[in-house]
C-alpha cells in the first residue's frame, strides 16, 4: 500500500472537518493508497489527465472537499483540504486552486527526493 503524505496544513484542517466527513475522506485516501478510485472521487478539472483527484463531501448543508494526487507511483500526496464556502457554482475558487498548484510541484520535489535517496 503507498504511503500517504499531506502537505500543508491539509491534515490539520482534514481534523476540524465533521466525523462523517473525515470518515468518508478517509476512506477514500484509503482507496487510493490501495490504487483504487472511490466513487466520491472525481478528477480535478484544470489539470490534464486523471492524475489530481477531488474527494467531495457534504455534510449539513456544507461541501467539504480534500484534493490529492497519485501522479507518482509510491504514494499519495494530499494537496489541499478545505471546506468550499463559495455560493457561485461548483468551481474550486482561483485561490484555492493556485494552492493546489503550488503544493503539486512541492509534490513533485518531495518524491524526486525519495526516489533519488
Amino acid at each position: 500500500m503507498k504511503p500517504v503524505h499531506f502537505l500543508g496544513n491539509s491534515r490539520t484542517v482534514l481534523r476540524k472537518f465533521p466525523p462523517e466527513v473525515k470518515d468518508r475522506i478517509g476512506y477514500a485516501l484509503y482507496e487510493a493508497q490501495k490504487g483504487e478510485k472511490a466513487a466520491n472521487t472525481k478528477p480535478l478539472k484544470g489539470f490534464h489527465g486523471a492524475s489530481v483527484l477531488e474527494v467531495i463531501e457534504d455534510d449539513d448543508g456544507s461541501t467539504y472537499r480534500a484534493v490529492y494526487t497519485i501522479r507518482f507511483s509510491n504514494a499519495v500526496y494530499v494537496l489541499h483540504t478545505f471546506q468550499k464556502k463559495s455560493k457561485k457554482g461548483i468551481a474550486t475558487p482561483k485561490q484555492d486552486m493556485a494552492l493546489i498548484k503550488s503544493r503539486l510541484k512541492l509534490a513533485e520535489e518531495d518524491w524526486k527526493k525519495e526516489t533519488t535517496s
